[in-house]
């Protein structure tokens, strides 16, 4: 079964940190971009962060820019979100996604199509 599953959210106190985890399950990861993307109650869902897998390129949402970092081990087949500086405003559902891509693009968060998505891990902020 093809999947992306998703871990590492949970309640935290602002200014903490956290570490998600997108782990693919019966493909690999090295010919995907991936982006995570989050939604809060009434909210509609936005972009948090993608990077592509032609040549690293990361690109992050202006309310989390210089605190979260994407990265990826195509070792594990895994791609991770270090959220540092938490806010009570980054609440959500977040959820990661994967599109194959054979070209360049100048962000892997702002794709029309992603051919996977997880189920969402939570991540509540707050004292």
């Amino acid at each position: 079964q093809l999947q992306l599953v998703e871990s590492g959210g949970g309640l935290v106190q602002p200014g903490g940190s956290l570490r998600l985890s997108c782990a693919a399950s019966g493909f690999t990861l090295d010919n995907y971009a991936i982006a995570w993307f989050r939604q809060a109650p009434g909210q509609e869902r936005e972009g948090v962060s993608g990077i592509s897998n032609i040549d690293g390129n990361t690109c992050y949402a202006d309310s989390v820019k210089g605190r979260f970092t994407i990265s990826r081990d195509n070792a594990k087949n895994t791609v991770y979100l270090q959220m540092n500086s938490l806010k009570p405003e980054d609440t959500a559902v977040y959820s990661c996604a994967a599109v194959p891509l054979s070209v360049r693009v100048l962000c892997a968060m702002r794709l029309t199509k992603y051919d996977y998505w997880g189920q969402g891990t939570q991540v509540t902020v707050s004292s």
